[in-house]
C-alpha cells in the first residue's frame, strides 16, 4: 500500500509513496515475536529489530526509523525534525562530522536519511559483511551525537537554503505548501515539513539538542534490516551495539483534531512561471485496521483508475485526446499517522485556464459518478496498481522501506500480504461509492497558481542536500 517516501513533499505528484524465531537459551535479553521470515525481537531497551532475509546478493540494508516528523512539532519551531536530521551528520564523541558518511562509503556502500510528517529514517546499503560497523555507527549517534552551537549554525544556513531552492524559487511548490496550509486548519500537516522561514530563522542549537534529547532514544524506534543475513547473527549483533542503550519515558503527544470542513477553500497563489497550476484536494479516510477498513482500498484503485497508466482516464481524454492539458496527476496515499488526502492536479495546456481545467476535471468526475467504471477499466487499473505493488519489493531496499513505512503509521508488517488481498478485491461498486462520497465541495480545497512574468535572473544554484 505503501509509495515512496513523500520526503519534504513539494508537490502532489510526490506526495504520492514503499519475520524470529531464537532459541530458548538466546532469549535471556530479548523477547521475541513473529514465527516467520521476517523475523523479529525486542530488546530491554524497547528497540525493535526487524530482519527480511534475502539471500539473493551479498548486500544488506539498514534502516533506523523513529516514530517522530514534523507532526509532532510545535508551532514556532517547524522544520525542527529535519533541521535535527542534518545533525546527525554532524559526529559524535567517537566519530567526527562528516566521518560518517565517509565510512559507508568507503565500505562500498550508500546511506542517506529522510525526514516526513510522520516519522524520520536513515539508511545505509553495505556489502554483508559490513553491517556490523553500519549497526555500530548507528547506535552510536542514536545517544551520542554533537549538537554543538558552531555545527548548528552551518547547518541551519544550509536547512534555509534548501528552503529557498526547493520550495521559494519553485512556484508549484510554494502552492502546494499554502495550499495545505489552508486546507488544514488545526493539524499540524497545515505546516511544511522543512519549516516556515521565520521558524527556521530563530532556531538554536538548543531546540535540536531538546528535540534530540526528547524523541531520539531506543523505545521510539525500530531497526529494519534486509539482506543477504541471518537472522540470529544480527539479533546479536543487534544487542551488542544498540542493546546498551538506555529508554526513556516518551512526553505525551497531544495532535489537535482537524475540525470537519464544510465548504470549498480556494487560495491563489501569485509566482512567476510560464503557465498556471491548478491542485485540487479533498479530505478522506486512511487505513487504520488493515482487515476492518475497506473505503482506502477502493480510493487506491480509483486513483489507479484515474490516473494511474498511460491510458487511464484523465491523460487519455484530457492531455492526449482534448489537449486541455499538458499533465494531470491524481495521488491518493491510504497510510498516514494524521488525515488523508487527495490530491488532483494539473498544467492547463497553452491557451488554457486554470478555471477551463477545473472544469473539465469536475466534468470526468461527475462522469465517473454517474456511469461508474468498466470491468475492464478495473481490471487494467487493477494489474497495474498490482504490479507496482510487487515489483517494488524486488530490491533489498523496497523491502526494508515497504516494512518500515507500515509500522511507521501504526500498521503492521505482518498485514502486507493481507493489505495486497484486499487491494485486489475492490469491486467496481466500492470504486463508485467512494468517488461519490469523498469527491465532493464540502471537503474540496482548491488552490491557483497565477503566473506572473518570468524574470530576468537567474535560478538559484542547487545546494547540497541529503535528499
Amino acid at each position: 500500500m505503501q509509495n515512496q517516501p513523500q520526503i519534504l513533499a513539494e508537490s502532489p505528484a510526490q506526495l504520492m509513496r514503499l519475520r524470529s524465531l531464537l532459541s530458548i537459551l538466546a532469549l535471556t535479553l530479548l523477547s521475541t515475536a513473529g514465527w516467520a521470515n521476517p523475523y523479529e525481537i525486542t530488546l530491554k531497551n524497547g528497540l525493535r529489530v526487524i530482519v527480511k532475509e534475502d539471500h539473493r546478493a551479498p548486500t544488506a540494508v539498514q534502516m533506523v526509523w523513529y516514530r517522530i516528523g514534523s507532526m509532532d512539532e510545535i508551532d514556532g519551531q517547524s522544520g525542527v525534525a529535519h533541521v535535527l536530521e542534518h545533525m546527525m551528520f554532524k559526529g559524535t564523541p567517537k566519530v567526527g562530522p562528516g566521518e560518517f558518511n565517509k565510512r559507508v562509503a568507503a565500505a562500498g556502500g550508500r546511506d542517506n536519511a529522510f525526514t516526513s510528517r510522520d516519522y524520520t529514517a536513515y539508511f545505509q546499503q553495505v556489502p554483508k559483511e559490513k553491517l556490523a560497523e553500519v549497526m555500530a555507527l548507528e547506535a552510536d549517534r542514536m545517544r551520542h551525537l554533537n549538537v554543538n552551537a558552531k555545527a548548528f549554525a552551518q547547518e541551519i544556513k544550509v536547512v534555509m537554503e534548501e528552503r529557498r531552492m526547493r520550495t521559494d524559487d519553485n512556484p508549484e511548490a510554494k502552492l502546494f505548501e499554502q495550499m495545505n496550509a489552508v486546507a488544514f486548519q488545526a493539524h499540524p500537516y497545515r505546516r511544511p515539513i522543512i519549516g516556515w522561514m521565520d521558524d527556521l530563522e530563530k532556531m538554536s542549537a538548543a531546540d535540536a539538542r531538546a528535540w534530540y534529547d526528547q524523541w531520539y532514544v531506543p523505545n521510539n524506534a525500530y531497526v529494519v534490516i534486509s539482506g543477504d543475513v541471518d537472522h540470529r547473527a544480527v539479533f546479536k549483533l543487534a544487542e551488542k551495539t544498540y542493546g546498551g542503550l538506555k529508554g526513556r519515558a516518551l512526553p505525551a503527544r497531544r495532535q489537535p483534531v482537524e475540525p470537519a470542513q464544510e465548504g470549498t477553500r480556494r487560495i491563489t497563489v501569485k509566482a512567476p512561471a510560464e503557465l498556471p497550476v491548478l491542485i485540487m484536494a479533498w479530505k478522506a479516510p486512511v487505513l487504520h485496521d488493515a482487515n476492518q477498513d475497506s473505503e482506502p482500498y477502493a480510493l487506491e484503485m480509483l486513483a489507479a483508475i484515474l490516473n494511474g497508466h498511460d491510458a487511464a482516464r484523465f491523460n487519455k481524454k484530457l492531455v492526449r485526446e482534448d489537449k486541455i492539458a499538458v499533465t494531470v496527476d491524481f495521488g491518493y496515499d491510504g497510510t498516514a499517522r494524521g488525515p488523508g488526502m487527495i490530491y488532483l492536479s494539473g498544467t492547463p495546456a497553452e491557451g488554457q485556464s486554470a478555471t477551463q481545467l477545473e472544469h473539465a476535471l469536475r466534468a470526468e468526475i461527475s462522469r465517473l459518478q454517474q456511469d461508474g467504471v468498466s470491468a475492464a477499466e478495473l481490471q487494467r487499473a487493477r494489474a497495474q496498481l498490482v504490479a507496482g505493488q510487487v515489483y517494488k519489493l524486488d530490491s533489498m531496499f523496497g523491502q526494508a522501506l515497504e516494512i518500515g513505512q507500515t509500522e511507521a503509521v501504526g500498521l503492521s508488517y505482518k498485514d502486507l500480504d493481507r493489505m495486497l488481498d484486499r487491494l485486489k478485491a475492490v469491486s467496481a461498486d466500492e470504486v463508485l461509492a467512494v468517488a461519490k462520497k469523498y469527491l465532493v465541495d464540502d471537503t474540496l480545497t482548491v488552490g491557483v497558481l497565477d503566473p506572473q512574468p518570468l524574470t530576468e535572473t537567474p535560478r538559484r544554484p542547487a545546494v547540497a542536500t541529503r535528499h
